[in-house]
Formats: C-alpha cells, structure tokens, sequence
C-alpha cells in the first residue's frame, strides 16, 4: 500500500479513536479496543504460522478465534453497562451491535497482512502456462451473453478455449452464442434437465483444458484475469482458486450498496481465509479449478442450490487448498430491484444452509484442519447468530427510545457508524476502489444489513420447514458496459 494511503488510514482511525472516547466511557473503549487488539495481533501471528506451513494440522489455537467472536461481544456489552451507567436495554443493543463488528475487526488485520503477502508476490511471472477451458452456462441469457463472449475472446492468454452451453433457453441465447463459432467458441445445446450444475458438468466433459474455468452469462472477465489467476497453480497443493467479483451496473442505490458489500464482507473475508488455504466459496463469475480436482469429486452435484459453495467445499474436505486472487477481477450485473435481490439472496443463502447440512460433519471432525476449525465456525456465525443480533439490536433500539434512552442510543449508534466507515474505508483502499462507496456505510449499520439479515433468517426458516426450492430467474439489464474496452482492464 502506498504511503498516501497509509496516511490517510492513520489519520481517519485517529480521528475515530477520539470521537469514540467522547461518545461512549472512555474506560470500556479502551478495553475494548485494547483486547481487541491483542486477540487480533494473536491471530496474526497463528496467520503467519499457518501460511509457513500450510499443513492444517494444529487447528486448536485457529479454534478459538470465532469463539471469541461470539464471547467478547457479550463481555463488552456487560462492561458498557456496569462501568457506563447505561441502561440493560443500551447494553443489549451494544452487545448485538458487537457481534458483527467485532469479527470483522478481528479479520481485518489477517486481511491487511494478505495485502502485504499478495503486494509481495506481485512482480513474479507465470512460468508455465496451462491450458485453460472456460465454461460458460447460459439460461435465457440474451442481453448479455454476447458482452460476455466479447470479453473472454479479448482475454490476454494463450491457451485457452471458451465452451458454452445453453441450458435449454426459451430465448435467442442459442442462436447469438452460434454466431461465436466462427471465432472459435464452442456451442452445445441441452435440455434443461438439471439446472446449472449439469450444464457445468456437460462443459467440463466438452472440454480439454487442464485448468477449468467458469463464467457466468452475465460477467465481464478482464483481459489479465486468466493469467493472474494461474499463478496460483504453480503451487502443487493448490487446486481451485477464486477470483476478485466487482459489481458491474454500480449505478443506483442497491447495486451501489452491493458493490460495498463485495468489496467489504467478502473480499475482507476471503482473504483472511486465503491465509489458510480454505476460501470456502469460489463464485461461479470467475472459477478456476484443476480439472483433476474436478475429476477426483465427481464435478459438480445437483442437490444444493448453491453448487459453487458446495463443489468448493469438497474440493477442502480431500486436503486440497483453495485461494483468491485478488487482482483476478470480473465484473457481475447486480439485482437492480429489490424484487430480484430478495430472490437472488434467497438462493444464495438458502444454498448455503443447505450445504452446512450436508457436510455438516465437518463440525465435529478435526481432520478437516482450517475447514473444520475457522471456516464453518464462520459462516455459521455470519449465516445465523449474527442475523439473529441483528433481531435483537432492532428490538432493544425500539424499546430505548420508547422508554427515553434516544441519547445514548444516538452515541453507541454513531460509535458504530464510526468503526464500520472505518473498516469499509480500509477495504476500498485496498481494493483500490471507489471512494465515494464509503459514504454508505451507515447503511451496513442500520438498513441495508438488517434487510440481508432478514434474508437470512427467512431461508433458515424455509429450510428447517423443508419449503420447495427453486432456482428462480434474475432479469437481466445487459445495458451497463457493453463492450469488453469499458471494463477495468488491471
């Protein structure tokens, strides 16, 4: 990172650490900040330890770190009431508050050490360049499949096939994607029998590359992502890797809220879990596996509504490493309705439900190393006890002000305010990304994270009541960056 912007990280969290003295006990800040901090420094060096070896095996000391995600929240709750003189109900709404933040602030300085091993390895080159096939499944897929056939046939490497297949479109999908044959892509046609899933495996089995790449319809692949993300497989223990999904139609409210979240919840995330080999989800906008890996599971399965998460997944539980790639990036069309966001994260999170029920004998066994001791830790963490404080904060901040505590709900609100700005600040720099998306953080405090939270809930609920799944249809806009020369080209 360059020095400007580690001067103005300094300066804003400075700034911050002032204003949060002012808003709430000065005391119960600095404990709180100061264990946070050496838990934090702690993981850092487990971080490094496990980068070193890489082995997985000494998981226990890694065990605890969601652990006290869920421990220290209730303790500094405890401690704003006793030594703040705040009321239970103020104390209940900073502990649910915690919950989120303090994770988050506890993967930051894992995803900032990322940052220095990833700016490290940057100068080095690919010396052997594998043969590469990228699948492209398509479902009623028009208004952009030809954008995205564009895209990958601009892609700067030179071994590389491009594979679609229509999964049985009811529109002109088939037909525009033929028109690529004269350039070189492959065009099948199935009945849609099996959703994405099979469409992918029928891809893989057309296809000859020793690395598969998939992309979905509707993404924009930049010309150096392909080369960037083969790096990763020069390392023998390395076999899938993700790459780095931006939101390609940032232009309103939501899909502006969805690029934050991107480059916040999940790329912060995955690069911690980068650290340790254990990327649990490698998105199916930009995918890249070993086509032995693929081979040895058995491709992909079809009983989740989330195949990505699932067929990574499996690829951990053999052993295998699965990473990101953070300068690997592709550019995705967000939901630009609120009606087709609530579909499309029903899906999602309904999916990954699904597949914490299917390999949910990763919980109890240690011999899944990093898999078993951080990443599931995790994401049940953020799939269920999270969204469930979330309940709980919106409720205590409803009884405060109704019995005369707005002030002190105003201070802790604005605190938090504070440290999310802080963390999405971090994230954007590192990202190299939009400034001006940090304005939207209050949102990920109060509104646009409390309606995912509900999402999430919502498919807990369904999937506990076995309620009918299906994948559903996002409309497409397919009028954002229509030509490959319009995409950020890094």
């Amino acid at each position: 990172m360059k020095y400007a912007k580690l001067a103005i990280i300094g300066s804003v969290i400075f700034g911050e650490l002032l204003l949060l003295v002012f808003l709430m006990p000065g005391i119960v800040v600095w404990l709180g900040l100061i264990i946070g901090g050496l838990t934090a420094l702690f993981f850092l060096f487990m971080a490094r330890r496990a980068q070193r070896s890489r082995s997985g095996e000494s998981t226990r000391t890694v065990n605890i770190l969601p652990i006290l995600s869920g421990i220290l929240p209730i303790f500094f709750g405890w401690m704003t009431m006793q030594m703040g003189n705040f009321s239970p109900v103020v104390a209940i709404l900073t502990t649910a508050l915690t919950f989120d933040f303090f994770s988050n602030f506890l993967a930051l300085p894992l995803s900032l050490y990322h940052k220095y091993l990833e700016d490290k390895s940057a100068s080095q080159d690919v010396r052997v360049l594998p043969s590469v096939s990228i699948i492209v499944p398509a479902y009623n897929e028009e208004k952009t499949i030809s954008r995205c056939l564009d895209a990958l046939l601009e892609i700067e490497y030179p071994r590389k096939e491009i594979v679609v297949i229509d999964d049985g479109s009811e529109d002109r999908t088939y037909e525009i994607a033929l028109g690529y044959q004269r350039h070189g892509v492959k065009v099948f046609h199935r009945p849609k029998a099996g959703g994405k899933s099979m469409a992918l495996n029928t891809g893989i089995l057309f296809s000859s590359g020793e690395v598969i790449v998939t992309c979905d319809a509707d993404s924009l692949i930049s010309r150096k992502a392909i080369r960037n993300i083969v790096k990763r497989f020069a390392d023998v223990r390395v076999n899938a890797v993700a790459g780095n999904v931006k939101v390609l139609n940032a232009d309103r409210l939501l899909t502006r809220c969805q690029a934050l979240e991107y480059i916040v919840n999940e790329n912060i995330y995955r690069r911690v879990f980068d650290v340790f080999g254990v990327v649990p989800v490698v998105p199916g906008p930009l995918a890249a596996f070993r086509r032995s890996s693929l081979e040895e599971i058995g491709f992909y399965d079809r009983d989740t509504l989330t195949e990505d998460f699932d067929v990574t997944i499996q690829i951990l539980k053999t052993g295998k490493a699965v990473q990101v790639m953070s300068d690997a990036f592709v550019y995705t069309e967000a939901p630009a309705t609120w009606r087709d966001f609530y579909r499309q994260r029903l899906r999602w999170n309904r999916g990954t439900f699904q597949n914490l029920i299917k390999h949910r004998n990763v919980f109890w066994n240690p011999r899944f190393g990093f898999l078993y001791s951080l990443t599931f830790p995790y994401v049940l963490l953020s799939m269920l006890f999270i969204p469930m404080a979330s309940v709980v904060s919106i409720a205590a901040m409803i009884v405060a002000i109704m019995t005369g505590y707005l002030g002190p709900i105003l201070r802790v609100t604005v605190g938090f305010i504070l440290l999310q700005t802080t963390y999405s600040l971090l994230a954007v720099l590192m990202d190299d990304e939009d400034l001006r998306l940090v304005a939207l953080s209050p949102l990920f405090v109060v509104g646009f994270k409390d309606i995912r939270n509900f999402i999430k809930l919502k498919s807990f609920i369904d999937i506990i009541t076995k309620r009918q799944m299906q994948w559903g249809q996002i409309r497409r806009v397919g009028t954002s960056a229509e030509s490959p020369e319009s995409v950020r080209d890094l």
